[in-house]
């Protein structure tokens, strides 16, 4: 804090502070606060400051009764602004800014007049503009600072107060609009009305066509009273771009409400005529309208906005509800105001900024986040070409709802890494060919032209990847693509004639592959410059020189593009990155672009019909995963040099990614626009004991059971000679060698054969992913016992979990009226006999309840999955969900088929981390001193890992603050905002000096985590503490 700063708040006679939120301004301004003397006005601030409000007779200190603040009879009035719902109790707040000093006119007493002239205070400061401001300065001058011994008290006290120069709280403008709309469904009537019509020609102002897709787009309301140009700037562009924008100014907390009352689609108006959909009670049909998508420049938590973000996650349940009522697509897009356009080029996205872009709409479903700009000077400036780049992805996802599923054209990528060595058609825990046959059969069910494919007995999914694999061959490719449909036949024909090197399947009639046939394209560097730009192709040519153009050309260099077209179906296979025996060089040298073919294989498949290419609407990237989202450009916020932004353009991506990974998830999502629709994992199997490892547990079980000493000798060398074999004797430490077996004590061996039993037991029972799972396929009733098995361990048994399955699907028949549980107790007494007991204790009951929930979310999965894509295939909403898993994360997870994300970065480590974090850390240092004669470690090496620290909600990060010696701090709304050092008499031991690395996706997921990391370090460095018990000194 600046001293001259300290010093002329502790002389001040008023203090009035807004936007305070940084933990340290917080502590230190705190400590300055009391040495006020007169009134002090906190506005929008950290709890801890707010209570530090002091009018009058009217403060926000807590007492010992509870909060004194306002009295009972003001505080009834208050409540009038609410609509008695949580996410409201905010924008509540605003309306009672605007009405409560009227209202309190009429409440007696001293407290509510001071609280009356606190809110007059705020509402002057809160309208904003230099008039209010001085308004806001003389009321406080008149009513607190004057003295009566001061010779201007008559003159000053006698000035009236200048009126309130009024924005409305809420409102829609547009740059031809003299005044603010007062509701959109006015706004929409007079941006179609020939006066609009009338005022742009006169102004040479470019409207949008009447019949083109409008948008909702979300600003905020003090860069509107701020005259910020950009605000004007981003209606001109979206019109230029042909989109009907619905501007709405708001104040930031009430997103929500706006998108519930004001706002809705033709996909809600259609479910609430047919008795589908409900609405809330709250929405406004005469001033509402229909919308194709929402876009927020605002950021944050839909519900709360700025100050939601507190406690993000409390009302996400909300705000996806609101959302998946509405069912379009919801986009957060911004310019950055916290960096300049420089640093975002050079940088990326940093720290908070990314929090608010990306970390925390992702919460509530947000897609397809575009930076807009950033700052010039003080000015806020939006980059023409990023708008462009917005534009182009909303009419992406508006144009495919808006054509007929029988006209839609939907590519679908799959795998082939590495190559040559079979792993076409492979993603990780998923089975490729069976999923996507499920997808192109449901896809024919709803109407989509997939040939005959859903009609052909003999298609089948293996068929068609057999196929894709043929044309991944590097002398097949060299042939050219018009030699491929040829190459394919003849491989047909070995088949029928029993060649058992080509798979069965294409010796179905017609190949099992439903008349697809091969479309593709032999691309010359000229006509792929056509279509991908000269800036970008001098990029490719640059990087790629002819002598080495990478994987994917012909034998006359071109660059072939091939795939099977199924109908309206173009199925191909993502090009190989093309960096041999590097691959990762792609991610690290900026230079370095995507090979030429790879270019053109997301190129021609963007590329129209009419100009020759697939004239793809939406692809599908089937599996985890794949390369398009690690190729060279921005690590966060894509720019125009962007290599996953230039590729994808404005396609709508459907990212269908294992629900156990939301880790490198968002790096889809992020870089690469993907729409997310998580995929369950396979079942739990235990890994059990095989071969020698199998042997040598009979060995083990004999020796224990020998009574003789002679017996036991035998075995003693067998014993020892299995375990090299194995290779245990690296992970089981052996007190002896092989020569000193005969004269080892029986006390010695005997311990060591207790570890390898113990050993093989930890072996036998470890868990692992048994088989792959399939997309549109019913779990059967062995994998979701197996599921169970592994999720309760030996709290149930096979018995009550095999009870629990068929309770349930004999509950999927009934229409009992009774409760599940107690149907299930009926079935157990009257089918079941003693089998179960009906007296279930209560125990039981809790846990067959928690059973039966698992069973029906993992059920819905196998629907819910396959209904997430064919939604966001017609330009719907994926409702959001945390990634995880089962046994690690709980029933959280689950149904799968979401729009995966990661967890609140402020929220790290959550109180079972920082538990377990703690354990973790006490058994390093105690398994430390005992192999060291008691000596602390000085120093340990931890690593930070993206994935980790989503999964463990951030135990790594407690491991880091419990070696130092440091907790976390959470501020009054639960936001984690400080690791504070414990003072070395309570902690007991040395602070350990931590190395701790961080992956890219940590330090770009969790920059605030790093940022308070990095404080604590230093503060332990600098702190005034002996060498001997601060190793970090």
């Amino acid at each position: 804090i600046n001293e001259n700063f300290a010093n002329a708040v502790k002389n001040a006679d008023a203090f009035i502070g807004s936007l305070i939120f940084d933990y340290d301004d917080v502590v230190a301004i705190s400590s300055m606060l009391p040495h006020v003397r007169g009134p002090r006005l906190i506005f929008e601030s950290a709890t801890e400051l707010m209570a530090f409000n002091r009018v009058g007779t009217f403060n926000m200190q807590s007492s010992g009764d509870g909060p004194s603040g306002p009295p009972p009879a003001v505080k009834s009035i208050l409540k009038k602004f609410s609509s008695g719902k949580e996410e409201d109790k905010i924008s509540g707040y605003l309306k009672m800014l605007k009405m409560g000093p009227d209202l309190l006119k009429f409440v007696p007493g001293e407290k509510a007049s001071d609280l009356r002239t606190w809110l007059e205070a705020y509402r002057y400061w809160n309208q904003g503009g230099m008039n209010n401001v001085k308004a806001m300065l003389q009321l406080i001058t008149q009513k607190w600072l004057l003295e009566n011994e001061n010779g201007d008290l008559e003159k000053v006290s006698s000035l009236e107060l200048p009126d309130l120069e009024i924005t409305p709280d809420v409102g829609l403008l547009h740059p031809l609009l003299s005044n603010y709309a007062a509701n959109p469904k006015s706004y929409v009537s007079w941006r179609l009305s020939s006066e609009c019509k009338e005022l742009a020609k006169q102004q040479k102002f470019k409207l949008a066509p009447n019949d083109a897709p409008r948008v909702a787009v979300l600003l905020y309301r003090k860069h509107v009273i701020t005259n910020q140009r950009y605000i004007q700037d981003l209606i001109r562009y979206f019109e230029l771009e042909g989109i009907v924008p619905i501007p709405v100014f708001i104040n930031g907390v009430e997103a929500h409400t706006i998108v519930r009352d004001w706002l809705t689609s033709q996909r809600e108006i259609d479910g609430v005529s047919k008795g589908v959909i409900s609405r809330d009670s709250t929405y406004k049909p005469n001033e509402a309208t229909s919308v194709d998508a929402i876009v927020s420049t605002i950021g944050f938590p839909l519900v709360g906005g700025p100050a939601g973000s507190m406690e993000a996650g409390r009302n996400v349940d909300v705000a996806s509800q609101l959302l998946k009522s509405m069912d379009v697509p919801y986009v957060v897009a911004s310019p950055l105001l916290l960096q300049s356009i420089p640093m975002w080029k050079s940088n990326g996205v940093l720290g908070l900024q990314s929090v608010v872009l990306y970390s925390l709409p992702e919460l509530d479903g947000a897609i397809d986040t575009v930076v807009l700009g950033g700052l010039v000077g003080d000015k806020i400036a939006l980059v023409p070409e990023r708008v462009r780049k917005l534009c182009s992805r909303l009419k992406g996802w508006i144009d495919i709802r808006k054509t007929p599923p029988s006209e839609r054209k939907v590519s679908i990528m799959i795998y082939g890494f590495p190559p040559n060595v079979g792993a076409v058609g492979t993603a990780a825990l998923l089975d490729v060919p069976n999923s996507l046959e499920n997808i192109l059969k449901r896809l024919h069910r709803e109407g989509y032209d997939v040939g005959d494919f859903a009609t052909n007995q003999d298609a089948c999914g293996e068929s068609l990847v057999a196929a894709l694999t043929i044309q991944c061959e590097n002398s097949v490719i060299a042939a050219g693509a018009d030699r491929m449909q040829c190459a394919i036949e003849q491989r047909m024909e070995r088949a029928r004639n029993g060649d058992k090197t080509v798979p069965e399947t294409l010796a179905r009639p017609g190949g099992g592959l439903g008349r697809a046939t091969v479309r593709g394209v032999d691309m010359s560097f000229d006509e792929l410059e056509k279509i991908l730009g000269k800036f970008m192709t001098k990029k490719v040519r640059r990087a790629w020189s002819e002598k080495e153009r990478g994987p994917g050309i012909n034998a006359k260099g071109e660059m072939v593009v091939s795939g099977l077209q199924v109908g309206n179906v173009w199925i191909t296979v993502q090009p190989l990155l093309g960096v041999e025996g590097d691959p990762m060089r792609l991610l690290f040298e900026r230079d370095l672009t995507p090979h030429p073919q790879y270019c053109a294989a997301y190129e021609w498949m963007r590329l129209p019909q009419e100009r020759g290419g697939v004239g793809t609407q939406a692809v599908i990237h089937l599996g985890m995963h794949g390369t398009v989202e690690w190729l060279p450009g921005q690590p966060l916020g894509n720019d125009r040099q962007s290599w996953s932004d230039e590729l994808l353009g404005g396609l709508p991506n459907i990212y269908i990614y294992a629900a156990n990974n939301p880790s490198e998830s968002i790096l889809a999502k992020r870089r690469g626009y993907g729409t997310i629709v998580s995929y369950n994992v396979p079942p739990y199997g235990r890994a059990g004991l095989y071969l020698e490892l199998a042997n040598l547990k009979d060995l083990v079980n004999e020796y224990r059971t020998v009574e003789s000493a002679n017996g036991r000798s035998d075995l003693k060398e067998a014993i020892f000679a299995t375990c090299e074999k194995c290779g245990i004797n690296s992970d089981v430490a052996v007190p002896f060698n092989l020569s000193e077996l005969s004269t080892i004590s029986i006390d010695v061996f005997d311990e060591w054969i207790a570890n390898i039993s113990n050993y093989l037991v930890e072996l036998e029972e470890r868990l692992f992913s048994s088989g792959l799972h399939t997309i549109g396929r019913e779990t059967s009733d062995e994998e979701l016992s197996s599921y169970l098995n592994a999720y309760f361990s030996n709290k149930l048994s096979e018995e009550e979990i095999k009870n629990a399955i068929t309770a349930w699907h004999q509950k999927e028949k009934t229409n009992h009226s009774h409760s599940f549980l107690s149907w299930i107790q009926d079935f157990a007494h009257n089918f079941m006999g003693d089998v179960i007991d009906s007296k279930l204790d209560a125990a039981d009951n809790s846990l067959l309840q928690e059973a039966t929930n698992i069973i029906e979310l993992l059920a819905r999965s196998s629907s819910e999955e396959m209904d997430s894509v064919v939604n966001a295939l017609d330009g719907g909403y994926v409702l959001p969900a945390p990634g995880g898993d089962l046994l690690r994360d709980g029933t959280s997870v689950l149904p799968t088929g979401r729009n995966i994300h990661a967890l609140d970065p402020y929220r790290m480590p959550s109180a079972g981390a920082w538990a377990r974090g703690e354990r973790a850390a006490n058994e390093i240092i105690r398994q430390h001193r005992e192999s060291n004669n008691g000596a602390f470690p000085e120093t340990c090496a931890v690593t930070l890992w993206g994935l980790d620290t989503i999964k463990t909600r951030g135990e790594s990060i407690a491991i880091v603050l419990s070696l130092v010696g440091a907790r976390p701090v959470k501020e009054g709304t639960g936001r984690t905002v400080c690791f504070e050092l414990i003072p070395l008499n309570e902690l007991g031991r040395p602070r350990i000096d931590v190395l701790a690395s961080l992956s890219g996706i940590f330090r770009d997921s969790f920059a605030n985590v790093v940022d308070l990391l990095d404080d604590m370090f230093e503060r332990a460095a600098f702190a005034d503490e002996s060498p001997d018990m601060n190793y970090i000194k």
